[in-house]
């Protein structure tokens, strides 16, 4: 997992203004870091305004992605908290923003096993969702066994 997770691409935040807002937020570090370019954000936004909050996977959990042609250049996650939470379906708030950068619709397969084996225990997200630093949250993720 330390190879698709970067601490740099961690963060916590205490609330955004809405949910496009909670995608940019969450796409910045990937940006920032290269791993995807600025149209990958509104990729998110468009297909979540033609689709549906498809990321939202359970309770407090969004796997945020977009297509790889949407701009994503090489594979990598992020992970934002956003403790106030944020309203991607009215009245169910997500704490915890996982976004996924994948350059084609293979490389990703690893990574996703892992986070359905770690976000298939309810208890896991409420420990990322509640974790004291952004280290903490980068922690959990990388000592999560990967099989």
């Amino acid at each position: 997992m330390s190879d698709m997770l970067k601490r740099e691409n961690v963060q916590i935040v205490d609330s955004c203004k809405d949910w496009e807002d909670s995608v940019h937020v969450a796409v910045q570090p990937l940006v920032d870091g290269g791993y995807v370019k600025p149209e990958y954000i509104d990729g998110i936004i468009q297909n979540a305004k033609e689709l549906g909050p498809y990321f939202v996977l359970v309770p407090d959990l969004a796997l945020l992605h977009a297509r790889p042609e949407q701009g994503a250049i090489k594979k990598q996650l992020a992970v934002t908290v956003v403790r106030k939470g944020v309203e991607f379906k009215k009245g169910e708030p997500c704490r915890v923003l996982v976004t996924l950068a994948a350059e084609d619709s293979d490389s990703h397969i690893d990574v996703m096993r892992i986070l359905a084996s770690m976000f298939a225990d309810p208890a896991n997200i409420e420990k990322v969702a509640t974790a004291e630093t952004a280290d903490d949250v980068y922690s959990l993720f990388v000592n999560f066994p990967a099989a």
